[in-house]
């Protein structure tokens, strides 16, 4: 007796990309809805089943869609618009400031759409998402039909969709909880990295995402550079960090992982962390060479991304499973290692179980999702076909095939593509759209390669400092008063330095610029000797501030580099259009004052004579903790017996 389906594939080379390989030719799948009912043989399942409709294949490639495994859609929008630099220039210069200009739900909507376009022509059936105004991006690619992996993006840095990552986090929230058990969507929460998240950040979203039991997308150890800052700011590499942070105890995604050590892989696996390999970004970044073959030698579960456009540039997956097999060629001087059918099964399979719907999609088996794709082999560059060994079918798609032999594409039962013509979106007027925004991107960075930051980051080493800087100054006349009040048990002193301080100060003729400081700072030893000298420059804007309760001085947007040239230099460098000098003498205490890190300066100004001051200072990434800190700050003043009426809500430059 035969049984009812909507749709019988027949006349196909069937690569089911399951855990033994299992092929069958001619073969044939049955769907009923969106789901597989049967893979088999094409007379098996022509005896066994009764279809509303049967397509003949014609002898190509059945298989299951392709899993791009990491990458931020939208970025398409970017594509080429700063190639060939340094990764902090290419980040900071451009990247991040052109998205914080343009970045909008309608920039967001139109770049996802453009991604879906060429990645349902490359095979795509799904990708893993991290970026700003997420919803729009599954709304894109729901309406679209692909099926995605979505995480809004959360970290430390004012975002174009969140001022701060309080509101990032609750963004994050309310995005997972509206698209929560949709048929096409996974919401997820993703904490960029590290370096550009707080403890309080990594912690929460791993909080979150284990509320909502949604995954978790992160980018661990992408660069040397990140796991040496990470071994000297936090004493450990980024796996250990992440792990102390629990970061693994929710389903997690990471993104690269080229520079993770043996043990690192094996924390990996213990916490069946998924893995997305990035082989074009990270050659055109010059990130290095993730260890793919130490990975699965680990059964780490790896699959392969394209990363954003901005970044690659393109979301072609063929290209990046045929780049993850010769690298690991190159990389481990073995010819043997990672045969073509384990880098499509990473491309498949396993890039399914690293975004942890591995039970859903990935291999084409009865109850799975109807996920899969049509590869024509009968063309020039794939021709002949040798039969002899099993596995040259898997040899002739990843070496040899190309994005543009996929004819059909299908996800969740829908046909996306027929015969190379995508169905659900109008790729024509897509492109036409993206135009005007090419247009505002060259005027705007046209301008702004002039800017004082452009130049501030070409330099090297610029990193934007922390994003609320709170800070109180008080005059006073007896500078030994304060320094006995400092010395009562409710303020405890974790570090005391002296400094002599040689500022110099560069204003533009555009005030929107900002003013670039450069710095001498001499370490006074106990015998009132020069120790050591640091050399620094701060960029002081573009500044957002504001005023809080009693003058407290807030401020934001600091960029920070070191100063590796003479002073000389960066006047010719920069062309400021015109220059102030302070010079103070400067005793600088780090505190807790009621469990609250922060500073206390006591400054001297000798160049203009300014006379003494008593400066409160701290920092942080939350507008929540600065308005604490303000509070706080007042009450360190009147703690060392300071009038708080007489605060004085101004830099130094501007009591000139």
């Amino acid at each position: 007796m035969t049984q009812p389906v909507d749709l019988l594939l027949t006349n196909a080379v069937v690569l089911t990309m399951d855990e033994k390989l299992t092929q069958y030719e001619p073969g044939a799948v049955a769907i009923k809805g969106n789901s597989l009912v049967a893979v088999g043989t094409e007379s098996d399942l022509l005896d066994q089943y009764l279809a509303s409709e049967i397509i003949d294949c014609q002898g190509k490639v059945l298989m299951p869609g392709l899993v791009n495994a990491h990458t931020h859609a939208a970025m398409t929008l970017l594509r080429g618009i700063a190639d060939d630099l340094r990764l902090d220039v290419w980040l900071l210069g451009y990247m991040m400031p052109v998205e914080r200009e343009f970045v909008s739900p309608e920039f967001v909507r139109l770049g996802t759409l453009l991604a879906c376009a060429e990645m349902i022509r490359s095979g795509v059936t799904c990708f893993a998402d991290m970026y700003y105004f997420e919803s729009h991006v599954a709304s894109a690619t729901a309406q679209v039909g692909l099926r995605a992996v979505c995480a809004q993006t959360v970290y430390k840095f004012p975002a174009p969709d969140a001022l701060d990552y309080e509101e990032a986090l609750e963004k994050a929230r309310e995005f997972i909880k509206e698209w929560k058990d949709h048929p096409l969507i996974v919401p997820a929460i993703g904490p960029h990295a590290f370096y550009t998240c707080t403890q309080e950040i990594l912690q929460n979203s791993s909080k979150l995402a284990l509320e909502f039991d949604v995954p978790l997308l992160i980018h661990i150890s992408e660069t040397s550079q990140e796991v040496e800052t990470c071994r000297n700011d936090n004493g450990m590499p980024v796996v250990p960090y992440l792990k102390k942070q629990g970061i693994f105890e929710a389903k997690t995604l990471a993104a690269h992982c080229v520079h993770v050590d043996e043990g690192e892989i094996n924390t990996l696996r213990h916490h069946n962390v998924g893995v997305a390999h990035n082989p074009s970004s990270n050659l055109k970044l010059a990130s290095g060479f993730a260890p793919t073959t130490n990975m699965l030698e680990a059964k780490l579960n790896v699959g392969i991304g394209t990363d954003g456009a901005a970044s690659n540039n393109d979301l072609d997956m063929f290209e990046e499973i045929r780049l993850a097999a010769f690298i690991a060629k190159a990389h481990t001087n073995d010819p043997t290692a990672l045969h073509a059918h384990t880098a499509l099964t990473m491309g498949t399979r396993l890039g399914a179980q690293a975004l942890h719907l591995g039970t859903k999609i990935g291999s084409l088996e009865t109850g799975k999702c109807a996920d899969l794709i049509l590869i024509d082999l009968k063309t020039s560059h794939t021709a002949p076909r040798f039969r002899r060994d099993r596995d040259n079918i898997y040899a002739q798609i990843v070496y040899s095939a190309k994005s543009t032999d996929v004819s059909d594409v299908m996800v969740d039962g829908r046909w996306l593509m027929r015969d190379r013509i995508l169905l659900t979106l109008n790729e024509i007027e897509i492109i036409e759209q993206t135009k005007e925004y090419a247009r505002q991107i060259d005027t705007f960075l046209a301008q702004r390669e002039q800017s004082i930051l452009s130049k501030l980051i070409a330099i090297g080493g610029a990193e934007e400092a922390e994003s609320y800087e709170v800070q109180v100054k008080v005059r006073v006349q007896n500078a030994q008063s304060v320094i006995d009040a400092i010395k009562q048990p409710s303020i405890e002193i974790l570090r005391f330095r002296h400094y002599h301080e040689y500022d110099t100060y560069f204003a533009f003729t555009d005030p929107k610029q900002g003013q670039l400081r450069y710095r001498e700072d001499d370490f006074i030893g106990e015998d009132g000797q020069v120790e050591t000298v640091r050399y620094r420059l701060t960029l002081l804007g573009i500044a957002r501030e504001e005023r809080l309760p009693s003058d407290v001085l807030l401020s934001r947007s600091r960029y920070l580099a070191p100063a590796t040239h003479s002073l000389r230099f960066y006047r010719e460098y920069f062309k400021p259009a015109s220059e102030t000098v302070i010079h103070k003498d400067r005793l600088r205490w780090r505190i807790l004052f009621h469990g609250t890190e922060c500073y206390i300066n006591l400054d001297e100004v000798n160049q203009p004579n300014l006379g003494s001051f008593v400066e409160i200072k701290s920092r942080t990434w939350s507008r929540r903790d600065a308005e604490h800190k303000s509070e706080l700050a007042v009450d360190l003043l009147k703690t060392l017996g300071i009038v708080t009426d007489e605060i004085i809500g101004k830099e130094y430059l501007e009591l000139i």
